[in-house]
C-alpha cells in the first residue's frame, strides 16, 4: 500500500521538492550578501537594502504563504476524490486492505511530505531574511515589515509546517465529504483562506497573552504621538517598544470606555494650534514641572479628569512563543479533521 501510494504521488512530490531545492540554492547564493547589513550602523544599513533584495524578500515570503494553500488544494483535495471518482478505492478495499489502513497510509506518507516541504522552505527563507528582519526590529520607522506582524509571520519559522498539515488534512476531509475533485479544491482554498485571515485578527493576539499597560496621560508620560486636529480633537498614542506588534493603543475616558479621540476643549485644552510631537525617545517635548506650554498643561489636565492610555502589544521577543503556540493549534485542528476523515471513511464511504 505504501509503494502504491508513493507511485501515485511521486511526480507531484518530486516537482515540488525540485522547486524548493532550486529556490534554496538561490537563497544560499544570495544570502551571504545580506550578512554585511548586520555590521555597522543599523540606521545606515537599512538604506543599503537594494531594490533586488527587497523584491526577493517580499516574493520569497509570498511563496511560503501560498505553499500551504497549494498543498491543500492540489495534494489534499484530489487525494481521495480522484479514487472515488474513478472507483479504484473499491479495488484496493477488496485486496485485504482495510479502509483505515488505506487512509492512514495516504495521510501519513503524503502529510509528512507536505509538512517537510513547507518547513524546509520556510526555514530557508527565515535564514535568508534574518539580517533584514533584525534591522526592522532594531530600527524604528524603517519602513520594513516586522516578522512578528501579520504581514510576515505566516512566512517565517515553523508555523508554515503547521499550516501545511492543516491545509492538507482539510483538503482530504473536504474531498471525502464532497466526493468531487474540482468543488473540493475550490472549497479547500476558500476555507483555508478564511482561516488564515481570521487567525491573525482574532486568535493569534490571544494565543500568547500580550503585554498590557494602562497609565495616566501626563506631560511626563511616554507619548509616541500627540496631535490636535482642526483645533477640536486630541489624538494621543503611547510609546511602545521598537519591533513590537501593537494590538491596542487607545484612550480610555474617565468611565473606562475606549474612545478614539478626546475633545480638545476639555479642562486646560482650550487651544487651536497644532500639538507638539515627540522627541526620538518618545517623550513629549518641553516636559518639566515648570513648563507653561499649553499642550503639556493639557496633558496634565486630561490626567486630572481621569483620561488614561491603554496599550496591548507583543514584543519582538514573543515571536517564537507565538510560532510554537500557533503551530500546535494548527496541528490540533489537523488531528480533529483526521479523526473526522477516518470516521467518515469507515462508516459513510461506499
Amino acid at each position: 500500500m505504501t509503494w502504491l501510494t508513493w507511485r501515485q504521488f511521486r511526480t507531484q512530490a518530486i516537482t515540488v521538492y525540485a522547486g524548493i531545492l532550486v529556490l534554496a540554492i538561490f537563497l544560499a547564493a544570495t544570502g551571504r550578501q545580506l550578512l554585511r547589513l548586520t555590521q555597522g550602523d543599523p540606521e545606515l544599513a537599512v538604506q543599503d537594502v537594494s531594490d533586488a533584495q527587497a523584491v526577493i524578500y517580499l516574493v520569497s515570503a509570498a511563496v511560503v504563504v501560498l505553499l500551504p494553500a497549494i498543498i491543500g488544494a492540489f495534494w489534499g483535495a484530489p487525494l481521495v476524490t480522484r479514487e472515488l471518482e474513478a472507483g479504484t478505492h473499491r479495488l484496493v478495499w477488496n485486496q485485504s486492505v482495510t479502509r483505515t489502513r488505506w487512509l492512514a497510509v495516504k495521510l501519513g506518507l503524503i502529510g509528512a511530505t507536505a509538512m517537510a516541504a513547507a518547513a524546509l522552505f520556510s526555514l530557508a527563507v527565515t535564514w535568508w531574511a534574518g539580517p533584514i528582519d533584525r534591522l526592522a526590529e532594531f530600527v524604528g520607522d524603517s519602513g520594513l515589515p516586522l516578522r512578528i506582524s501579520p504581514l510576515l509571520f505566516d512566512s517565517r519559522g515553523v508555523a508554515p509546517a503547521g499550516y501545511a498539515a492543516f491545509a492538507f488534512v482539510l483538503g482530504v476531509t473536504v474531498g471525502i465529504l464532497v466526493r468531487r475533485t474540482l468543488p473540493a479544491m475550490a472549497l479547500t482554498l476558500t476555507i483555508f483562506t478564511v482561516v488564515q485571515i481570521a487567525v491573525p485578527l482574532w486568535v493569534r493576539p490571544h494565543v500568547v497573552p500580550p503585554v498590557q499597560q494602562t497609565a495616566a496621560i501626563t506631560q511626563t508620560a511616554e507619548i509616541g504621538r500627540f496631535e490636535v486636529q482642526l483645533g477640536e480633537v486630541l489624538v494621543i498614542e503611547a510609546s511602545t517598544p521598537i519591533g513590537a506588534w501593537v494590538h491596542t493603543n487607545e484612550i480610555l475616558d474617565p468611565s473606562g470606555r475606549a474612545v478614539e479621540r478626546v475633545p480638545a476643549r476639555v479642562g486646560d485644552c482650550a487651544f487651536s494650534g497644532p500639538g507638539k510631537g515627540a522627541d526620538s525617545q518618545g517623550t513629549a517635548q518641553g516636559t518639566g514641572p515648570d513648563s507653561q506650554d499649553p499642550v503639556l498643561r493639557c496633558l496634565d489636565s486630561l490626567a486630572d479628569l481621569g483620561y488614561r492610555q491603554h496599550v496591548a502589544y507583543h514584543p519582538a521577543s514573543s515571536f517564537w512563543a507565538l510560532q510554537w503556540a500557533e503551530t500546535g493549534m494548527y496541528l490540533g485542528l489537523s488531528l480533529l479533521l483526521t479523526g473526522l476523515s477516518f470516521r467518515w471513511t469507515r462508516h459513510r464511504l461506499s
